[in-house]
C-alpha cells in the first residue's frame, strides 16, 4: 500500500487576543486597538449605550503591549512593544486590558473544533497548532476550508492556514496571506515562493541571528541557500549552521507531537507561616526570585523553552488564584522568567496573607524542536 503524501497544516489564529476583544466590543472593528499595559480601565458604557475607551495617549507608566489589531500594526504597533513607545506611534489607538480567561476559553473552543475534523494535532500555544492531515480524505484546499469553517462556527473568529510537506514550511506559509488566508505549497514551489522571502521568516532565525546574517550579505532565504556552509559554521557554530542549511532547502523531518511532551513544569513552596505581600515584601521577593531561578534551571536541564509563564497563589482562606503571561518568544532564562512572573503578580489580588507561592511554565517547546534558536536572540526581545 502506498504511503500517503505528507501534508502538515499550521493553523494560526488571526490577531487572537484582539479578535476576541472585538467579539465583546464590535464597535471597535476597523479601528486601531492595542491590548496590554498595566492597570487599564475597563470600557465604560454610557446611558445612551455608547462606550468610552482608554486611549494610548493617556497611558502613563511602564508595561508592554500584548497584541494589537491589524489597523494598529499598520501604524507600527506590535506585540512586546513598550506601551509608551506605542503611544507615540498611535496616540489615538484604543487601549484595552488583557483578559486571559477569555483567551483561554476561545483557545479551547477553536482547538476542539479542529480536533473534530482532524484529530492529529500538536498544540503550540494559545493561538496556534500543527495538524497532520496526511490521511484525511480530500484535497488540501477543501480540508483547509473545512478547518476554517469549523473554527469560525465555534468561535466567530478567523484563522490563517499554511499546508506544506513539513512544519517549518507550513509555519512560514500560514503567515503569508494573513488575515483569514490559506496558503498551500508543495516541494516544487520552494524556489519560487519561499526563497524570495527574508531569512528572518524562518522560525528559529531570531533578531540577533538575522542581524548577523545581514552583516554577511545574507538577506533572503535564497541568499542563505546559496551560502557556503563553511561560512555559516564559522559564524554560527556547527549545529545551528547545519540547521540553517537544511531550513533554507525546506528540509524538516520533525513529526507531529501530540501528548508525548509535558504540558507544565513548575516550582512552588508552602510557607511555614502565612506571609503578607506587603509586610513581608523583601522575604517574599527573595523566595519569588529563587522559584524563578529554579524553574529556569529545570527548563534548561530538561531541554525546554516556555511560551507562557504563570503564578499560583494560595491564600490563608485556602482560595487559589492563578495568573498567566504569554510571550511571542519562548524563554528559559531566569531573568526573563522573573519579569514575566512579575507581570502576573501585578495582576493578582494581594490583600490577604499567603500560604503558598508558585511559578509555572506552560506551552512548552523543546529547544531542538524550536530549531535551537540562540538564547541571546530571545533575550534581546525582552518583555
Amino acid at each position: 500500500m502506498t504511503e500517503p503524501i505528507r501534508r502538515i497544516a499550521h493553523l494560526d489564529m488571526d490577531a487572537f487576543y484582539a479578535s476576541v476583544e472585538l467579539l465583546r466590543y464590535p464597535d471597535l472593528r476597523g479601528q486601531p486597538v492595542v491590548i496590554g499595559g498595566r492597570s487599564i480601565h475597563q470600557p465604560v458604557t454610557q446611558s445612551d449605550g455608547t462606550r468610552t475607551y482608554s486611549r494610548l495617549k493617556d497611558y502613563v507608566g511602564r508595561g508592554v503591549t500584548t497584541t494589537s489589531t491589524y489597523e494598529a500594526r499598520a501604524l507600527g504597533v506590535f506585540s512586546g512593544m513598550g506601551v509608551m513607545k506605542a503611544a507615540k506611534l498611535a496616540p489615538e489607538a484604543i487601549l484595552l486590558p488583557v483578559d486571559f480567561a477569555a483567551y483561554r476559553h476561545y483557545s479551547r473552543l477553536f482547538k476542539a473544533s479542529v480536533a473534530a475534523v482532524a484529530p492529529h494535532i500538536e498544540d503550540r500555544g494559545i493561538d496556534e497548532i500543527y495538524i497532520d492531515i496526511s490521511e484525511i480524505p480530500g484535497d488540501s484546499l477543501t480540508i483547509a476550508q473545512r478547518l476554517k469553517t469549523a473554527v469560525h462556527d465555534a468561535t466567530g473568529l478567523t484563522c490563517s492556514i499554511g499546508i506544506t510537506p513539513n512544519k517549518l514550511l507550513s509555519k512560514i506559509c500560514s503567515d503569508l496571506d494573513k488575515p483569514n488566508g490559506i496558503t498551500i505549497m508543495m516541494e516544487g514551489d520552494l524556489q519560487s515562493r519561499i526563497w524570495p522571502l527574508p531569512a528572518k521568516k524562518i522560525n528559529g532565525i531570531g533578531p540577533k541571528a538575522n542581524e548577523k546574517l545581514a552583516a554577511l550579505g545574507i538577506v533572503s532565504i535564497a541568499d542563505l541557500a546559496a551560502t557556503d556552509p563553511a561560512l555559516l559554521q564559522a559564524n554560527f557554530g556547527r549545529s545551528f549552521a547545519a540547521w540553517m542549511v537544511d531550513a533554507a532547502q525546506g528540509i524538516d523531518n520533525r513529526p507531529i507531537s501530540t501528548d508525548s511532551e509535558p504540558r507544565t513544569i513548575s516550582r512552588e513552596t508552602t510557607f511555614e507561616h502565612d506571609m503578607h505581600a506587603r509586610r513581608n515584601k523583601a522575604e517574599l521577593s527573595e523566595i519569588f526570585t529563587d522559584l524563578c531561578t529554579g524553574l529556569a534551571k529545570d527548563l534548561q536541564r530538561k531541554g525546554y523553552l516556555a511560551h507562557t509563564i504563570g503564578i499560583k497563589l494560595r491564600f490563608d482562606d485556602f482560595r487559589i488564584v492563578t495568573r498567566d503571561f504569554t510571550l511571542d518568544v519562548a524563554i528559559n532564562d531566569a531573568i526573563q522568567i522573573r519579569r514575566a512572573a512579575g507581570e502576573c503578580l501585578r495582576r493578582a489580588p494581594l490583600e490577604k496573607k499567603l500560604r503558598l507561592l508558585g511559578v509555572k511554565a506552560n506551552n512548552l517547546v523543546t529547544i531542538e524542536a524550536a530549531n535551537a534558536e540562540p538564547i541571546a536572540d530571545q533575550l534581546a526581545l525582552g518583555l
